[in-house]
């Protein structure tokens, strides 16, 4: 594992979750980084930042990450998430909002209004050192990783996404 790329990755999430708490724009690590700060440790190496953010903040995040020195990376459709890069470091922020009946839906594009799994948002804060996120659940985290090769057939299983499902399902076994 590069540890100097988790350590300016680490940098990078702090920066982001710093700006966005001065900004009043709740945001919440999803994926593998999720999961690490589940864990309480990096535990593979991480190719970006995943993040999930309500669609109604979109312009103010967008405006903030620039101001901060993030620049935009034109990609998937822009209600449904947004791509930044800085210092070579990758950052997704995929876009949800709440139906009428209160479920965390997908924002835009394709599979606007699907539900994501139950849960998605309701977790404790996860902690790697004396760093603290907002992260997706550990469930919410399974199901994704799990299912997203059945309800996106041109996303294959990936190793990483077996051993990171062994992982939580491992920590939620010994809590």
């Amino acid at each position: 594992m590069n540890r100097q790329r988790a350590e300016r990755q680490l940098t990078l999430i702090d920066q982001t979750l710093t700006a966005a708490r001065r900004h009043g724009v709740p945001i919440w690590l999803r994926g593998g980084w999720a999961m690490d700060f589940f864990l309480g440790e990096v535990t593979r190496e991480h190719e970006d930042i995943d993040w999930f953010a309500r669609a109604e903040d979109a312009a103010d995040l967008a405006e903030m990450l620039v101001r901060l020195g993030h620049t935009p990376v034109p990609g998937p459709p822009p209600g449904l998430q947004l791509d930044f890069v800085k210092d070579g470091l990758d950052s997704s922020f995929t876009l949800v909002e709440r139906d009428a009946a209160g479920r965390v839906v997908v924002a835009g594009g394709p599979w606007a209004g699907t539900p994501w799994p139950d849960g998605l948002l309701d977790a404790e804060p996860g902690r790697i050192g004396g760093l603290e996120a907002p992260i997706v659940s550990a469930p919410a985290q399974i199901e994704i990783k799990r299912m997203m090769p059945v309800w996106d057939p041109a996303r294959p299983r990936r190793a990483k996404d077996i051993e990171d499902v062994a992982r939580l399902e491992a920590a939620l076994r010994r809590t």
